[in-house]
């Protein structure tokens, strides 16, 4: 992968990366927290927030911030079996600490169940991996569901909504299927929750039409374009651009979703990003658009 370039550097100053993994984690990362700070800092980016399908971040993003004042730091919960699943009391201590985000089910959620059937010797994920290691030491994770068998929202994510919307967090809809999607996020506003982010809508596990990209856009949502969905060929990149010229910048909020031992440096995706945009005719308004203003939109944070 080529150097991002200098304008791509530039159109990024005062820009958050609302979706990353890096060390210290369950699982091998790339990067640890304060030294991406540090190198967010030398780049003129605002800041980051920090993504565990394990645990809640919001104390190790204060420390972070205050080590690297020169960014913030954000932190967040992801509603996985390991913090309870679909807990509100979960989220009520992460908000009280700080969190800025609250993912629904990722590695947990039923619609990723089929993940863990894999034949033995398959290529899985990583978080796929530590299942199997888990299962073979005896400890079963159950899938974490948002849904009764009717289709319903189960009391418990009705409960989870109205604590993100009493704190003004931002709901994220993690690994959801498209039908659990549309129930949460239709849940979600009728708690009163103000930001909506869909998480990676090309991603295989979501795989979200443009009518549906359209819909969730019209009820307020944020789609999250993430830089490791076509670079890694979960979808092509001319068709990932396409969806967001279809559905608008301004419907739009650019992430990396890196942090991953193989993949290239966390602090060069939102700029590779930027770079393949302009390459593709998008202006510089619709860039900082995606790019910073809703990034900082998602960061809860004043605009640029």
């Amino acid at each position: 992968m080529s150097q991002p370039s200098n304008r791509a550097r530039e159109l990024l100053q005062g820009a958050f990366d609302t979706h990353i993994h890096i060390s210290p984690d369950v699982v091998p990362r790339i990067v640890d927290d304060v030294t991406l700070a540090h190198r967010f800092a030398e780049l003129g980016m605002a800041g980051f927030l920090l993504k565990s399908h394990y645990t809640s971040t919001a104390e190790r993003a204060s420390v972070v911030s205050a080590v690297v004042p020169e960014v913030k730091v954000l932190g967040a919960i992801v509603l996985n079996r390991a913090v309870g699943g679909m807990n509100p009391l979960a989220v009520e201590v992460a908000a009280r600490e700080g969190a800025r985000t609250v993912w629904l089910p990722t590695v947990d959620a039923v619609n990723e169940s089929h993940e863990r059937e894999a034949p033995r010797g398959a290529k899985v994920p990583v978080w796929v991996k530590l299942q199997l290691e888990l299962r073979e030491q005896g400890i079963e994770i159950e899938p974490v569901p948002v849904l009764d068998d009717g289709g319903g929202v189960l009391p418990e994510t009705t409960a989870v909504l109205a604590r993100i919307a009493h704190h003004g967090m931002v709901l994220a809809t993690g690994h959801l299927s498209r039908d659990e999607i549309f129930a949460v996020v239709d849940a979600a506003l009728a708690q009163g929750v103000e930001q909506i982010v869909i998480t990676h809508p090309e991603f295989p596990a979501q795989n979200l039409a443009l009518d549906d990209q359209r819909a969730l856009a019209e009820r307020g949502a944020l789609l999250e374009r993430c830089f490791t969905t076509p670079h890694t060929g979960k979808i092509a990149w001319q068709d990932w651009i396409e969806n967001i010229r279809d559905i608008g910048a301004q419907h739009s909020v650019l992430s990396t979703d890196l942090g991953q031992v193989f993949n290239p440096p966390v602090e060069d995706g939102m700029a590779t990003i930027v770079d393949r945009l302009l390459e593709a005719g998008f202006d510089d308004q619709e860039v900082h658009t995606m790019a910073v203003s809703n990034t900082r939109r998602v960061a809860g944070v004043q605009p640029w």
